[in-house]
């Protein structure tokens, strides 16, 4: 018998658990009469919450503006948050405001959030001549907290900050089990997702349920917040209805079993970008190329042979039906896949008037084929790349361009400026991009290493810094906090010439990656974690 070449040995596969949603969205029907009744009762509650917010002061002011964007209702308040955030600005610029940390810690995160350069040496009346905070802080734990999640907007050289991640965590970790709710409901999630880390969505849906347990709960907010969830869940289960409709026409899961089949958990990608009304498509775009990346991700590394996908990489760089009549059938039917999502695509560009998008849009896929594709052949071939080498091939492999270029049409502010400015590669798109595989290489490491049988860019790290996988890990953490201290500089610098929901979707891009990847678990490729928060978005309304 003779040898196999290398060329045709096809990886050991990774077996996939199939979607755990069926059919459940893609009979679901808008009723336009309820969403009219929703909008109705949310207009009269905004006139009040209106006034509240035009009436508020100081601390309360702060606690107001915090609990509406908690809440997820900020979107209706923009022009007005925006104007009492630069007077809370100004005051902490004079330094008028109240001395007490919660105050503080709460206002600075505030501001921060909102691209505001505020100084963290606010924080220094605090702190002992050791610069340690003063032991009597401990038992404060609304300023604990507050100062636990206004330090996760830390920068470069804020030892001030670090060391308030670490006397935070701490003490917030020790007291934990001696609260009681609602105050240990915030803690506990805190100490899981920092407010600034976190999914916006996921976390207003949970944020209802623990403010509805608040004593000084506002109740127009209150009611305000469940009835604008309801509202926003029906706009999800009918964009889901469309994209369940979409997908269902490929069969893929029966023509290509080797692929992840997971069109609900890819929409989770599009909710975590924006999710207000008014950016459907860009959500339904986000969802159908990450449901395309998988084909393709899928394909290179969970099917195809190094001459298959050489193969592969060259049709889709000439980009041509015409010429498929030679391939083996799997390989034709992941190629149309890919054709008409892109088909799709350029007509959705063109009669959203932005035509110069589809270019770019194409030569993302290209590219992202053909990182696939040399990350293979270092896989297969068991040559070990640089670091640096891996990751710079990681930028592309993150998919950050594929789904940026793919749901830019459905966004009346982009222009081909824009995309440029993405292409040129500034470094809050970099950093974004590689913070994003951070977390996914220390997720999907274990599934992708097949007990030892393949290389991963851990091996990679270990080689050439002759570490042990622990110490490669650890690595890799720390790589992820210098990330977002990156990223965070990144945001308070206001240099950017872009529309800033642009910057808002890069740190969602973030977000989204932490939550999917976050604590070592790939919570695409095992779908059964986000059973719960699927449910909580998108199955069960809630009850006003």
């Amino acid at each position: 018998m003779a040898a196999t070449s290398i060329e045709d040995l096809r990886q050991a596969k990774a077996t996939f658990d199939p979607s755990l949603w069926g059919d459940t969205f893609s009979s679901f029907s808008l009723d336009d009469k309820v969403q009219e009744t929703y909008a109705d009762a949310i207009d009269e509650l905004k006139k009040e919450a209106k006034k509240m917010l035009m009436a508020a002061k100081s601390s309360k002011l702060l606690i107001l503006i915090d609990t509406i964007e908690r809440l997820g209702l900020a979107y209706h308040f923009e022009k007005e948050i925006q104007e009492k955030l630069q007077e809370i600005y100004d005051e902490f610029h004079a330094n008028n405001y109240e001395e007490d940390l919660f105050t503080i810690a709460l206002g600075f995160r505030l501001l921060r959030q909102h691209r505001y350069h505020v100084s963290s040496g606010v924080f220094e009346k605090f702190t002992n001549k050791d610069k340690k905070f003063e032991e009597t802080l401990i038992d404060n734990v609304e300023g604990l907290l507050n100062l636990y999640e206004a330090a996760h907007i830390r920068i470069h050289g804020e030892d001030i900050l670090e060391e308030a991640v670490t006397f935070t965590t701490h003490h917030l970790t020790r007291v934990l089990p001696q609260l009681e709710s609602p105050i240990k409901d915030k803690v506990k999630r805190a100490l899981e997702h920092p407010t600034h880390r976190a999914i916006p969505i996921i976390e207003l849906r949970l944020y209802i349920s623990i403010y509805e347990k608040d004593e000084p709960r506002d109740e127009v907010l209150l009611k305000m917040a469940k009835l604008n969830f309801n509202y926003l869940q029906n706009l999800y289960k009918d964009e889901l209805s469309q994209l369940s409709r979409w997908w269902n026409k490929f069969d893929l899961k029966s023509k290509l079993p080797y692929a992840r089949n997971r069109l609900i958990e890819s929409f989770l990608w599009g909710i975590s970008f924006h999710f207000e009304p008014q950016y459907s498509q860009v959500r339904m775009a986000v969802a159908k190329s990450v449901n395309l990346v998988t084909i393709i991700d899928d394909t290179y590394d969970n099917y195809a042979t190094l001459e298959e996908a050489q193969l592969f990489s060259e049709i889709l760089e000439r980009w041509n039906m015409d010429q498929t009549e030679r391939f083996p059938d799997w390989m034709k039917i992941a190629y149309q896949f890919v054709m008409s999502t892109y088909e799709d695509y350029e007509h959705d560009a063109t009669k959203q008037e932005k035509p110069f998008a589809i270019p770019y849009f194409k030569e993302a896929v290209k590219q992202i084929a053909l990182a696939y594709n040399k990350e293979l052949k270092w896989i297969v071939k068991r040559e070990l790349p640089s670091f640096e080498e891996y990751y710079a091939n990681s930028v592309i492999t993150s998919c950050l361009f594929v789904l940026f270029t793919a749901h830019f049409p459905g966004m009346k502010s982009v222009t081909k400026e824009t995309i440029d400015w993405l292409l040129s590669e500034p470094k809050i798109v970099i950093t974004a991009a590689k913070i994003g595989r951070y977390y996914n290489d220390l997720a999907s490491n274990e599934r992708e290493n097949m007990g030892g049988k393949q290389l991963t860019v851990m091996d990679c790290y270990m080689k050439e810094h002759g570490v042990s996988k622990q110490e490669a890990c650890s690595k890799f953490a720390e790589l992820i906090e210098e990330g977002w201290k990156d990223l965070n500089t990144e945001w308070i610098t206001k240099t950017h010439s872009i529309p800033e929901h642009i910057l808002v979707q890069l740190l969602n891009y973030v977000r989204e990656a932490r939550a999917t990847y976050n604590n070592g678990e790939d919570r695409v490729t095992n779908p059964q974690v986000l059973v719960p928060c699927i449910h909580a978005l998108f199955v069960e309304p809630i009850v006003v």
